[in-house]
């Protein structure tokens, strides 16, 4: 279930890349709030209380303070830096809470299928429409005991109250299969010595550019 919890922002008049940065440096994070016909509204979060609530949830619900009036608003999207995959910028929806809204969450297998075999997941994510109020944080689905040949699609699952899947409900989640054996081809000494040359060759060279 999402939980609502309480972020003090400030509102931004200035925009650019510059602005971007200097948030960055000040410990804030760019944001704008859109949706119930209400004029975009730009915000700076402060990065180490925003990290903490959507480091598990993406989906988070969070009240807003510092507006002219309490605003609840629903996470839309996160942009992330490539590399460093640090908070650079958020979108945040206005919410109401006798909504419902239309998220994606993760679906995460429960238990064992029967000894001797494996779960081949398909499905790792899955579209819903919850209430705001209820927004679920994963779909569990438990293969115990599952046999070999088992199929589960998205219409076999059993859905939180409120919950719809707005996922086709011919897609398949997950089967249960007995897992191949890959073999791994021997190298010999003289094969292993060869690569060892040319990978300390080749980073020679890359040293040298």
């Amino acid at each position: 279930m999402a939980e609502t919890n309480t972020l003090k922002v400030e509102k931004r008049s200035d925009f650019g890349k510059g602005f971007a940065r200097r948030a960055r440096v000040d410990g804030k994070i760019p944001a704008v709030v859109y949706g119930h016909g209400v004029d975009p509204i730009h915000l700076a979060l402060p990065y180490h209380d925003t990290f903490l609530l959507v480091k598990d949830n993406p989906n988070a619900v969070i009240s807003l303070e510092g507006l002219e009036t309490p605003t609840m608003v629903l996470v839309k999207d996160i942009q992330r830096h490539p590399l460093k995959r640090t908070l650079m910028h958020m979108d945040l929806l206005i919410v109401k809470a006798d909504e419902k809204v239309d998220v994606e969450v993760p679906v995460e297998l429960v238990g064992e299928p029967l000894p001797g075999l494996a779960a081949n997941h398909e499905l790792l994510n899955m579209e819903i429409s919850a209430p705001v109020i209820n927004i679920p944080e994963k779909i569990e689905v438990s293969i115990e005991g599952l046999e070999e040949g088992t199929v589960i699609k998205v219409s076999d699952i059993t859905l939180p109250e409120g919950v719809e899947a707005k996922t086709d409900a011919e897609s398949i989640v997950l089967s249960i299969i007995v897992p191949q054996e890959v073999e791994i081809p021997e190298t010999t000494g003289e094969e292993e010595a060869g690569e060892e040359a040319a990978g300390e060759e080749a980073a020679g060279e890359a040293e040298a550019e």
